[in-house]
């Protein structure tokens, strides 16, 4: 079956005259490394989500990479190579990566069927005396138990690191996804809630941590730390001190084009989030309580970045079925998330174990995928979704008997 012109795309720009305007104005200025334009962005940022620190780079993935690494440098017991974490079976591959070329120890953990975020309930069970760090991860605008990891880690004095990558703007009890943590990352890829082409944000309440993040950010050099910073002591003002290496970082800076669009995106993100749960609200009356599949229920305040549905397992290739007949229909789709990670081959690179066969996890892979959500109305689309679904699988199609979405 050939695929048709594209009806329902997995994302659109959100940029509109603004964001043009503001590329001009870097243009015009002449500066496009970072600079001033990043720096507004990171107060505004900061600012915005509560934080006492941001620090914007080249990508998410990077925000995790410079975040991870400048855990091992800090003063007070600092990560080493060994030492495990614990993370959710499901994510995208660059949560992971970090983890692993860094020497730690991965024990993953199966999800939540209905959140599709990590099933807490296993935390206690994944604790070994060498754990020293979760990795909580809100899968697709939807907060993980973040309260409930939170106590977790104070309890048992670990270390939580928040990859919100996905989820700018959710909300937990009326606090922001990505500030729960020790560190939490954010990212501004094109398909994502705000978009500065490419881009990722750290954020940190902690001093050290933000000094340690900035040096690494650049070099591992020293030019971009405070004269009264912790991390080293300045000897002169001599020629060398401007080139001066202390730590073995990256280049991961980002352009001043990606932090003037971010001024820009950021003024917009409350309409931007509350135009993408106008559609989720359409979506979830669509397919609540539709026996032939699942989708993902709300925890607290989700941003929706986008509609992930589970076939029932009943359904004889049902996934095959529906797939050929969305791209029939031109609606684009695609795995959730990264699927469930221990599946990819590249884990053999990997020091890990698991806590249970992860079955959940195994079922996303095996029978789910999502499309796209945009900020403008989709009543449409998502409309054209259902009549898709209707006619691959028949309205009143049942997943049969002998199993259950309870689980």
């Amino acid at each position: 079956m050939e695929t048709a012109p594209v009806t329902y795309p997995l994302a659109s720009s959100s940029w509109d005259e603004d964001e043009i305007a503001a590329l001009q104005r870097v243009i015009a200025d002449g500066r496009f490394t970072m600079g001033e334009q990043v720096r507004d962005f990171e107060r505004r940022f900061a600012d915005y989500f509560g934080s006492r620190h941001a620090l914007m780079v080249s990508s998410g993935s990077m925000a995790n990479l410079v975040g991870v690494a400048a855990l091992f440098f800090r003063s007070n017991r600092p990560l080493q190579r060994g030492d495990e974490v614990i993370v959710p079976a499901v994510s995208w591959a660059t949560t992971y990566y970090p983890l692993q070329q860094y020497g730690l120890r991965l024990r993953f953990v199966d999800v939540d069927l209905h959140t599709l975020n990590m099933d807490v309930t296993q935390l206690e069970a994944a604790l070994s005396p060498r754990t020293r760090m979760v990795v909580a991860v809100s899968i697709l605008g939807n907060p993980a138990a973040l309260a409930e990891l939170r106590d977790f880690c104070d309890r048992h004095d670990l270390i939580l690191f928040e990859d919100n990558c996905e989820s700018m703007g959710a909300r937990l009890d009326g606090r922001y996804a990505g500030s729960w943590g020790d560190i939490g990352t954010f990212s501004t890829f094109f398909s994502h809630h705000i978009s500065t082409m490419e881009g990722g944000v750290l954020v940190t309440d902690d001093d050290e941590l933000y000094q340690l993040a900035c040096c690494l950010r650049a070099h591992g050099w020293t030019r971009d730390l405070p004269p009264d910073s912790g991390l080293y002591q300045r000897r002169s003002a001599d020629f060398f001190e401007a080139y001066r290496f202390i730590l073995p970082g990256f280049n991961a800076r980002p352009l001043e084009l990606s932090g003037a669009v971010g001024i820009e995106q950021l003024k917009k993100l409350d309409q931007l989030i509350a135009a993408r749960r106008r559609n989720a609200a359409h979506f979830t009356g669509l397919f609540r309580d539709d026996a032939r599949l699942l989708i993902q229920r709300e925890h607290g305040e989700s941003s929706w970045f986008a509609f992930t549905l589970l076939l029932h397992p009943g359904l004889a290739d049902a996934r095959g079925r529906v797939m050929a007949a969305l791209k029939a229909a031109g609606i684009e789709f695609r795995i959730v998330t990264g699927g469930c990670f221990t599946r990819h081959d590249v884990i053999r690179y990997f020091d890990y174990d698991t806590v249970g066969d992860l079955p959940n996890a195994n079922l996303v892979h095996d029978q789910g995928f999502f499309v796209g959500n945009h900020p403008r109305d989709l009543r449409r689309e998502l409309d054209l979704l259902r009549r898709t679904i209707d006619g691959c699988l028949g309205p009143d199609a049942t997943g049969g008997e002998g199993w259950s979405w309870t689980r």
